[in-house]
């Protein structure tokens, strides 16, 4: 059995597999756990961070208001399920003026790394890239620099320094809805100064994995296992009805992350459900978090159903794992 490396976590969510269930990750039965009115302004609400917090849960979530501004919002929950998220979005304090300048913000990730909650989203800064900030509270905020120039999107940050560094995953993109992209990883000495960039992981062409053809993108924190490191990710075909994102799954090398030592062929979750196909943006299922419980070996995946509303899924590690090897690119 593989070993995830990391806190207990019995009071996490979750639901055995459904009796005659094939595939490795299976939905929440009263999914979708947060509707688009999730707040009092929100037309939708998806593509959100969520951690173990003060023995329940926090987490930051991707609100788009009614005029269809994205921002990011703080939220609480005892069980992992029932949410009450706040009607303002969070604000930030930090050294630079023009760094705190909101254009907008979105998808968030969150990371516990050195006692303090960091976040990473993409972040308005004359063209998408990616924001970087921390807190100790989700009440007080903090905004660092951005990590990289525009354009980038889903940077996710590594919950501990590799060699001393840390470390983040990265798409480089375009202004727009990026008909290409493939996940790199940098390396900072100090959360402020990234480079040492390497490539992690390419799309797919033709036939022999078409649901990752497009483009890519790293999804949940990855998740550190003693054979090395789970990530979740997203992988995105266009089709004649445009693009369809599913959820893919790869386990990195644990001291060298950049080297990829087994990535499934096959999706282990798409759009199949009536909230997952029909939404603001239909045909999407866009991880952003997940919870692990190490006794256990069980996975929590927080997930964006067509842009509109949150979901929740679950695995094991050794489920998927199990299922990556058996369809193996």
């Amino acid at each position: 059995m593989t070993k995830i490396l990391g806190a207990s976590l019995p009071n996490m969510p979750w639901e055995d597999r459904p009796a005659g269930y094939k595939m490795p990750v299976w939905r929440y039965s009263g999914n979708p756990i947060i509707g688009r009115d999730g707040n009092r302004r929100s037309n939708s609400v998806f593509n959100s961070a969520v951690v173990p917090f003060n023995g329940g849960f926090a987490g930051l979530f991707r609100c788009d208001s009614r005029s269809v501004s994205m921002d990011l919002f703080a939220g609480f929950s005892e069980d992992g399920v029932h949410w009450r998220i706040d009607d303002e979005p969070i604000s930030f304090t930090g050294e630079d003026e023009e760094i705190l300048v909101r254009e907008y913000r979105y998808d968030p990730r969150v990371c516990l790394l050195d006692g303090k909650y960091y976040i990473t989203w993409c972040n308005g800064y004359h063209g998408p890239t990616i924001g970087v900030g921390w807190t100790e509270d989700f009440r007080t905020f903090h905004q660092l620099e951005n990590a990289f120039l525009p354009y980038n999107r889903n940077g996710v940050l590594f919950p501990r320094k590799i060699d001393g560094l840390y470390a983040m995953l990265s798409r480089p993109s375009d202004t727009g809805h990026t008909p290409f992209g493939d996940i790199f990883i940098s390396r900072s000495p100090d959360m402020k100064f990234w480079g040492m960039h390497r490539h992690v992981m390419s799309t797919v062409p033709g036939d022999r994995s078409a649901w990752q053809s497009t483009k890519i993108g790293a999804g949940p924190i990855p998740i550190e296992t003693d054979e090395g490191w789970l990530l979740i990710y997203h992988g995105v075909i266009t089709t004649c009805n445009g693009f369809v994102y599913r959820m893919g799954a790869a386990l990195l090398d644990r001291d060298e992350p950049w080297k990829v030592l087994c990535r499934g062929a096959d999706y282990i979750l798409a759009p199949y459900e009536l909230y997952e196909c029909v939404g603001d943006v239909p045909n999407v299922t866009f991880p952003c978090a997940a919870l692990a419980d190490a006794d256990t070996g069980r996975i929590a995946i927080y997930y964006g159903c067509a842009d509109t509303v949150t979901g929740l899924a679950f695995t094991t590690v050794d489920d998927l794992l199990a299922y990556i090897r058996e369809n193996s690119l």
